[in-house]
């Protein structure tokens, strides 16, 4: 196996369904992708081309080999990586409203216990600007790194949206990009992944019990921690996003929205209404 071999990557964005999109893939028998994220263009490149390799390993004879990595938007060193390592490959960027976007991610942040339930302190652009949930959203800044060093015709950008709207045209949309046949396309996964709506346990209770969790592991899928858990978690009830804070992070995104439009060709004003992006 060569770094040649592997064929595509989907390449973010975070919180945009991309592992609806990994798994919908993956149930084609001549489409491998290892799991989990290998996250090795931007997180651990220092392991080098045998380490990455290892993932595919015995994946020789598959039809299609490819990654799932929703890093490789949000860190700037990544598409120079892979251009100089992958240059044939193929790039899927799945997008999202960038304001849905960036609650989702402080949602599931929340849901870890790695964030407060000051929302503004996070989203507010006066207070938020530079980090992890308003920076992911800057689309047009990271698929302009992609474009610098690809030709426009190996990357494909979807929207979460369109998704939503037509799980299976979006599914076909991705197997024409990767030239598979659409009389074989397998229907897409029906349940969302990751639904913030799972009972779960509550931040509190779930910092308590980190020092408990390498003690725990072991037992996660027995049947006895199940039920256990199933006592304590529930719903959360997150803070909701208002109307004020809403519209600033909107304003924020205006100007990299616009941008992002002309790139992709399509009107994405729709976002800004909190809509969907128009055909």
């Amino acid at each position: 196996m060569e770094m040649r071999d592997i064929d595509f990557l989907i390449i973010g964005a975070t919180k945009s369904a991309t592992t609806w999109l990994q798994q919908s893939l993956q149930q084609d028998p001549g489409i491998f992708m290892p799991d989990p994220e290998l996250h090795y263009f931007s997180r651990y490149y220092d392991r080098g081309d045998a380490w990455y390799l290892s993932n595919f390993a015995g994946q020789e004879h598959s039809r299609l080999r490819g990654e799932k990595s929703n890093t490789y938007m949000d860190v700037p060193e990544a598409a120079a990586r892979i251009k100089e390592k992958l240059p044939h490959a193929l790039l899927i960027a799945q997008l999202r409203n960038p304001v849905d976007r960036a609650y989702s991610d402080y949602c599931m942040l929340y849901r870890r216990a790695e964030v407060g339930r000051d929302i503004a302190q996070y989203l507010d652009p006066r207070q938020g600007a530079g980090g992890r949930f308003l920076n992911g959203g800057l689309y047009f800044q990271q698929l302009q790194g992609y474009l610098d060093g690809f030709p426009a015709e190996q990357l494909l950008v979807l929207l979460y949206e369109d998704l939503k709207a037509d799980a299976h045209a979006q599914l076909g949309r991705a197997r024409s990009f990767l030239k598979l046949e659409d009389n074989l396309s397998p229907k897409p996964l029906a349940k969302k992944v990751k639904d913030k709506s799972e009972p779960v346990i509550g931040p509190t209770l779930r910092r308590l019990l980190h020092p408990l969790k390498p003690i725990v592991a072991p037992f996660r899928q027995n049947t006895g921690f199940r039920k256990l858990r199933s006592l304590i978690a529930g719903e959360l009830q997150y803070v909701p996003l208002s109307r004020d804070l809403r519209e600033r992070i909107t304003d924020y995104y205006a100007p990299e929205t616009e941008k992002l439009g002309a790139l992709v060709g399509r009107d994405l004003t729709g976002w800004l209404r909190n809509q969907g992006p128009e055909k």
